[in-house]
Order: C-alpha cells, then structure tokens, then sequence
C-alpha cells in the first residue's frame, strides 16, 4: 500500500517565543558572568565577545517587528 503524504502540520509547541529567547539569552549572559571571575585571561576575553553579540542579539529581537 503506498504511503499517503500528511500535511505539515504546524506545532506551536515546538517553537520557543521571542520573549523566551531573550530570557534565555539574558540567562546565559548572567552564567557567563560568573565565569568570568573564574576565567583565564583569554578566556575571559571570548566570554565578554560573546557577552556582547548576545546583547545585541537581544537588541535585534526587541527591534523586529511582531509577525
């Protein structure tokens, strides 16, 4: 018998929302700041790099738009 396609059916459950992802993200620059007092110089530095992108990885979600 052959096999009959489904449609793609849209989980909701599956995505995480925006406002999970920024506190997400704001979660892992608070661990990242603990490390940081146990850090080594370089990678201290990596944390603080990091550290950034993900504050403006925040920035970008607030700005776009609601779809």
């Amino acid at each position: 018998m052959a096999k009959q396609n489904q449609p793609n059916q849209f989980d909701r459950a599956k995505f995480v929302s925006k406002e999970e992802m920024i506190e997400n993200t704001e979660e892992n620059i608070r661990e990242a700041e603990v490390s940081m007092e146990f850090a080594f110089p370089e990678e201290l530095e990596n944390l603080k790099d990091k550290n950034e992108r993900r504050k403006h990885a925040i920035q970008r979600m607030k700005d776009e738009p609601l779809t």
